[in-house]
């Protein structure tokens, strides 16, 4: 006899959304402001790796906020006004192409979570990295959360803040290099933005000059203006 199908959801069918319980149980710690840092530009070819640090305020949490990549354009951009409008504090920094290629992509990564957590008005007695790393140098205690954007909803709000910033970075990029269309792929290795690669070579400074294909094709950099260098 064939057994009763079950009408509850299937674990992959579930969906986890972050809430404000690791930041509840901290407070009741004693560990009070917490602060939640994440990064957005680890993988693309071109642009700087961005980081915020938010302190969210507990009575005012703006409703949807989850891991930005699960979230729209204009969601992220809603989003990034509620968050500016109601969060104690919230700080942001970058590291710059030049940066990433003088470190590693991770180090780079770290250090932007690390400067953005130190520029916070509200200096955090624990800070919640999206992640398997804490940051070194924190002048309070770090915690690392793995796919923290998706379970802490102070991390969350700095995986917002950080993609919305970065991505009106490369759109201005795209209008200062015409040629890549920066402003349509963030500096992803998209067929346009190789395309663009091959016709017109990368930007020295603005390409990771570290990341493949670069890397690996030994191609020459091509000069960029000093007025736009350096995105750090």
């Amino acid at each position: 006899m064939a057994r009763a199908r079950s009408d509850s959801p299937l674990l992959f069918e579930l969906v986890e959304k972050p809430d404000f319980s690791i930041e509840t149980k901290a407070m009741a710690e004693g560990l009070w402001p917490v602060a939640g840092m994440d990064e957005a530009g680890r993988g693309p070819l071109a642009g700087p790796v961005v980081a915020a640090a938010v302190v969210l305020n507990p009575a005012n949490i703006p409703e949807g906020l989850d891991d930005s990549k699960r979230l729209t354009h204009l969601q992220r951009e809603a989003l990034f006004l509620k968050i500016l409008g109601s969060a104690l504090s919230v700080s942001m920094a970058s590291i710059s192409a030049e940066g990433i290629d003088n470190s590693n992509i991770l180090k780079a990564s770290l250090e932007a979570m690390r400067r953005a957590a130190a520029g916070l008005s509200l200096p955090p007695k624990l800070a919640l990295a999206d992640g398997r790393d804490v940051p070194p140098g924190l002048t309070c205690e770090g915690r690392a959360l793995i796919k923290g954007d998706q379970r802490s909803q102070s991390i969350a709000a700095a995986s917002i803040v950080a993609k919305v910033m970065r991505d009106r970075m490369m759109c201005g990029c795209g209008g200062h290099h015409e040629h890549y269309g920066f402003e349509m792929h963030m500096g992803y290795a998209t067929v346009r933005h190789r395309t663009a690669i091959e016709a017109h070579g990368p930007v020295a400074r603005l390409h990771r000059a570290s990341f493949a294909p670069f890397r690996l094709g030994g191609v020459e950099m091509a000069e960029e203006d000093e007025s736009f260098a350096g995105l750090e």
